[in-house]
């Protein structure tokens, strides 16, 4: 067969870096990235962006492990090049705070991280009201910048990007070989998946760049993340609200919550809310579906439902859509005339 052409629906950090692993994997792919979304408008673009992994029940750790590992590693490598700044990738060391000690001491992740720790009773007499912490350094993605920076690439390989809202995965059959879809809280309406669930976080933006260290409630509730750029204080999990209006009571809540961590935040300046719809389920829909009609075959890779966790795992689900892409090319060519084997 020809080329085989790719569409991948949707342009959130999945989506981009899923057609960036296509390329890698099959150089011979021709891609296209199509959605009625781009950075700065995506779920992505309001993401803190902070690898630190969310736990999916429905996911064998293994495998989150290894995911999370190999978004590490292409981050630290990243970080660690000429273009960390301009695809907005950083180290950042912090503290894991909690009120009363947790039932795991040790995160399936501590072994990923940089430097993970146990607090000293020095450091956590920084904060009065909890008994115990860790301490680590990771990698922060200030997210609109590196959804710039996977487009970019995308660019480079040839990958094309068009605006175009997908109604029906179908639709795409005539034109494409393969549709991957990466379409986050849109996979509710557009597949019909009822066990996907927005949950809606709202963060603020600020200005206080003497704010260096991260420091995160262990309820993953109230955090601070310093980027590059400004810092990001969060946040709330709301299940099932499909609100993209900013509420001033959270905002004010959130304010206070995070300045009871950093006095120093009472002084930041520039704040902004942003609101998010965290694509959520039980575990993160990774796999091959084959749609059919009249006979008719269109290969389908789902890679979508990565919730609150989605910037800590994005490369390593990546690369296991793109080695599901390199399945379904593999039988195309077995059941096309002629193939060669």
């Amino acid at each position: 067969m020809a080329a085989p052409k790719v569409a991948v629906v949707g342009a959130g950090v999945i989506g981009l870096s899923t057609a960036l692993c296509i390329v890698e994997a099959c150089p011979s792919c021709s891609v296209t990235v199509l959605s009625d979304q781009f950075s700065p408008n995506t779920t992505s673009d309001v993401a803190a962006g902070m690898l630190i992994p969310h736990t999916y029940p429905g996911t064998p750790i293994h495998m989150q492990k290894q995911w999370f590992k190999e978004t590490f590693t292409y981050l630290f490598a990243i970080s660690n090049s000429a273009e960390a700044s301009e695809a907005g990738i950083h180290l950042v060391s912090g503290w894991q705070i909690f009120r009363s000690t947790p039932k795991e001491e040790l995160p399936f992740w501590s072994d990923a991280v940089l430097g993970f720790r146990p607090m000293s009773e020095a450091e956590l007499q920084k904060f009065p009201q909890y008994r115990f912490g860790q301490a680590f350094t990771t990698l922060k993605c200030d997210c609109p910048p590196y959804l710039l920076w996977l487009e970019k690439r995308l660019k480079a390989a040839g990958v094309q990007t068009y605006n175009r809202k997908v109604s029906d995965l179908w639709e795409l059959h005539s034109e494409y070989d393969i549709v991957v879809n990466c379409t986050g809280i849109g996979a509710h309406q557009l597949v019909g998946d009822k066990k996907l669930f927005p949950v809606r976080g709202q963060v603020l933006k600020v200005y206080a760049p003497w704010v260096k260290n991260f420091i995160r409630d262990g309820d993953g509730l109230t955090y601070i993340y310093p980027g590059i750029h400004g810092v990001t204080l969060g946040g709330t999990r709301e299940k099932e609200s499909w609100s993209l209006s900013p509420n001033p009571d959270t905002t004010k809540d959130i304010f206070d919550r995070c300045c009871s961590l950093e006095p120093s935040l009472r002084e930041a300046q520039d704040i902004k809310v942003k609101v998010g719809l965290r694509p959520s389920r039980q575990s993160v829909r990774l796999q091959r579906e084959v749609l059919s009609q009249g006979g008719v075959k269109l290969p389908v890779v789902h890679n979508y439902g990565h919730g609150a966790g989605g910037f800590s795992v994005h490369r390593g689900t990546a690369k296991e859509a793109a080695r599901l892409v390199g399945e379904c090319i593999a039988a195309l060519r077995g059941s096309s005339p002629g193939a060669k084997l």
